[in-house]
């Protein structure tokens, strides 16, 4: 089923690629009509079965006659779906299963069950019209030759995709002129910095205009001028193109600054989903308090009155509830040199933190 068109069937109804998106649903709400889902994914499983080694080499040779088979199970029964021009964000700790879950999106591993699509199509039967129509890029993997210039890389990508040559023009120097690597798509892949490189996938990723882009860590390792290039980029090509991104990623400003929504996963089990504001109000019984001294004193005593998470010259960061706080900060102005204090919800890090120990 072409994305590009839009079909009426039984109320439910696709959404037009150049049509805003939040636009597209509102309005489409208002005279009573389903938007489907652009990825929709229900119980879906992955195991991965191992044989474990003794070790030695008396192990080794045991393990030729007896092997003891294992079964890690690294998505288990995960059901969610993503609205057509969302952005979500799709975090956990390592090992959580993200990456599992995006490969199975993307056609690259077979679920072990559940039932997936993403643009109507199941993704691991791998589809012509599908593969056309979404993007992955992950942040550790390249799709770029890296003894070739990032403009051969770029052509394969449009002989692939069959992309014309005045809409291959077009796309690639708009994307290489708002990610400000213009100039650099001659030069050896290999002999770019790595926020450089990270750009030309962005931009080989993008040249076919998929409307799903699926994102694993693609700031990772990047410089913070790097990543808020990235960021403002993809804010940008979701406002202009409706596309709806998941996105994978350990730093909590990707997610603040990108998504609306967010999923947790945690040992392959969802453990959340909502939005980024309502996870602030997941743990919202602690709070931070940041004191400032007017000099360096015995940070010791403190800790009978929260948890010192940071400690700098002249400023402490104590974790503490939120019923305590009327009651101890006073003593604490009596009894130490303060001459600033704030008081702040506790970092997004730890809210998650608190979700992945729950």
């Amino acid at each position: 089923m072409n994305i590009g068109r839009m079909t009426l069937m039984k109320n439910v109804i696709f959404r037009p690629r150049k049509v805003s998106s939040k636009a597209f649903v509102c309005l489409y709400a208002q005279k009573g009509l389903k938007v489907m889902p652009i990825i929709d994914v229900r119980n879906l499983s992955r195991n991965f079965e191992y044989y474990e080694k003794s070790a030695g080499l008396k192990g080794s040779f045991r393990n030729l006659f007896f092997r003891k088979k294992s079964v890690r199970r690294a998505v288990s029964e995960i059901s969610f779906s993503v609205e057509p021009g969302e952005i979500v964000g799709f975090i956990g700790p390592n090992g959580a299963g993200k990456s599992t879950t995006l490969k199975m999106l993307s056609g690259i591993l077979f679920p072990t069950s559940g039932e997936a699509t993403v643009n109507g199509y199941v993704p691991w039967e791998r589809k012509e019209a599908f593969k056309r129509s979404f993007a992955l890029v992950a942040g550790q993997k390249s799709q770029l030759w890296m003894d070739l210039p990032a403009s051969e890389s770029l052509r394969l990508n449009q002989c692939i995709y069959e992309i014309p040559d005045s809409d291959f023009k077009s796309v690639v120097g708009e994307l290489t002129e708002m990610l400000g690597v213009k100039d650099f798509l001659n030069i050896q892949v290999r002999r770019l910095s790595l926020g450089e490189r990270m750009k030309m996938e962005l931009i080989a990723a993008l040249l076919h205009r998929p409307s799903v882009f699926l994102l694993d860590e693609p700031t990772i390792g990047l410089d913070i001028l790097s990543q808020q290039a990235i960021r403002d980029y993809l804010k940008e090509y979701n406002k202009k193109t409706g596309a709806s991104i998941l996105l994978t990623s350990h730093y909590m400003k990707d997610i603040e600054e990108l998504c609306d929504r967010t999923i947790i996963i945690n040992k392959g089990k969802k453990v959340y989903d909502g939005s980024v504001n309502g996870l602030r109000k997941y743990n919202s019984s602690n709070k931070t308090v940041i004191l400032t001294f007017s000099r360096i004193i015995d940070i010791a005593p403190l800790s009978e009155y929260g948890q010192v998470t940071v400690n700098e010259p002249n400023k402490v960061t104590i974790e503490m509830r939120q019923d305590k706080i009327n009651g101890v900060l006073p003593q604490i102005l009596a009894s130490f040199p303060v001459e600033d204090f704030t008081i702040e919800n506790l970092p997004l890090e730890k809210v998650i933190e608190s979700i992945y120990k729950a």
